[in-house]
């Protein structure tokens, strides 16, 4: 008996090496996004692939727990040594158009399909898949936390964006995007109440909708679950 389950237990170790060995020579792509809550601009998804193995860049996390400062140093490092990846931006238009959780899965579908033959299975940062994916997909809720490979797309995703806002407030000086990024803070809000939405200003959101009407911007959270949007 004793003996059987010695088999029994060395079999199903070396099952869990092989698993192991296994996952560890997948090529995985980590796919985030940067932009849901603001009240302008784009949402922006990245997705990254690097090589089996261990990750080439030393620092990587979530965006949100970097400097601004070490996100470009991290941004020049990963589309340098990354084995393929791609930025997408799903536009304000087809946000208005779509509504923010299926523009964001719209945007999500897109990167996917850039890079799909070139990986073996893809990994999206929250509780939702977007729908019809031509390779095998997983969600992994606080993702950006967990995978390096996500951490890579949440970097990407954000120092995009931030430059993309940056230059918006080269163009929409009054509403200064270079500071809050689009989203509702109190000084976005007073901007929208004093001059109106500007053409980059996401129609389909209440505050900007409250201040075409010329009324007070109702509290927005900044980010929600993509599932409490769909």
């Amino acid at each position: 008996m004793s003996h059987d389950g010695a088999s029994s237990g060395g079999a199903q170790m070396a099952l869990s090496l092989a698993s192991r060995e296994g996952a560890a020579l997948l090529r995985v792509a980590g796919v985030d996004e940067a932009g849901r809550g603001p009240l302008a601009g784009p949402v922006v998804v990245a997705a990254v692939v690097f090589a089996p193995g261990r990750t080439p860049i030393n620092g990587l996390d979530d965006s949100k727990q970097l400097t601004a400062q070490r996100r470009e140093v991290l941004y020049e490092r990963i589309i340098e040594r990354a084995l393929a990846w791609h930025i997408e931006f799903v536009t304000h238009e087809e946000i208005d158009r779509l509504n923010i959780y299926h523009a964001t899965m719209a945007g999500m579908s897109r990167s996917i399909a850039c890079l799909h033959h070139r990986v073996d299975v893809v990994r999206i940062d929250g509780n939702a898949l977007p729908r019809g994916l031509p390779c095998a997909a997983e969600a992994w809720i606080n993702g950006d936390a967990r995978d390096r490979s996500i951490m890579a797309a949440s970097i990407l995703a954000k120092v995009s964006r931030d430059r993309y806002m940056k230059s918006l407030h080269e163009r929409f000086p009054l509403y200064r995007f270079d500071q809050h990024k689009g989203y509702s803070t109190p000084v976005h809000l007073s901007a929208l109440r004093e001059h109106g939405p500007c053409p980059e200003h996401r129609r389909s959101f209440a505050p900007v909708q409250a201040a075409c009407r010329g009324e007070a911007a109702p509290q927005v959270a900044d980010e929600l679950p993509l599932t409490a949007l769909s």
